[in-house]
């Protein structure tokens, strides 16, 4: 496969590109949407998240705060709702590293079946590694989240360490877990996994 071209390190990384897939799109997040993801944030599903801001007003605050070496997405289904949100952060263009993060499907039964998460992640790594030349995506999950753990792992990421009582989640500190993957495991594994699950997935999501 012949990979794009990096985007000079010099070069300003400019607003986050919108992304489209076959199930998915991720738009850019906006201080509109600081009601629906106050809600998704604080939902049960984000139990193993860093709880957001107190009050809608205190999220659109944070959204318009955002940093120019971040991309925020909102996960939009084609033609339907907004599900869930998803970030690049600290992208460090110089080495070629980014962290994924707030990765969330806030609204699960929209997606009808469809593999929304897979294709959302898939259009993040295709944006990190192909369009920007990225080396390394690094992120890090709670430790009691196992299921996001096991499957980030399919998706190639390799387990680095443990960080010790790294956050503050409602008055106890935890524990989180590091990993990583590497632009030739992305090729390797993550590509060929990731088009796997999008395959299994489009019989549910046509209604077969």
């Amino acid at each position: 496969m012949t990979e794009a071209p990096a985007i000079a390190a010099t070069k300003p990384l400019g607003p986050a590109p919108s992304l489209e897939g076959e199930f998915v799109r991720l738009r850019p997040l906006t201080v509109d949407d600081a009601a629906i993801t106050h809600r998704w944030r604080h939902d049960a599903r984000a139990l193993h998240l860093n709880r957001s801001a107190a009050t809608v007003a205190d999220q659109a605050r944070w959204i318009a705060g955002r940093p120019a070496n971040e991309f925020n997405y909102i996960i939009e289904m084609i033609g339907g709702p907004a599900i869930g949100m998803l970030s690049l952060v600290t992208i460090d263009l110089p080495n070629r590293r980014a962290e994924s993060a707030r990765f969330l499907i806030g609204d699960e039964a929209a997606a009808k079946g469809a593999p929304a998460a897979v294709e959302a992640m898939k259009l993040l790594y295709e944006l990190a590694f192909d369009r920007l030349g990225l080396e390394r995506i690094y992120g890090v999950i709670e430790e009691r989240n196992q299921r996001m753990i096991k499957w980030q792992k399919y998706l190639g990421m390799a387990e680095e360490g443990r960080l010790r009582r790294h956050l503050r989640m409602d008055g106890e500190f935890v524990d989180v877990v590091s990993l990583s993957l590497l632009a030739d495991e992305y090729r390797a594994v993550t590509v060929p996994r990731m088009g796997g699950l999008m395959a299994m997935g489009r019989p549910r999501a046509g209604g077969a």
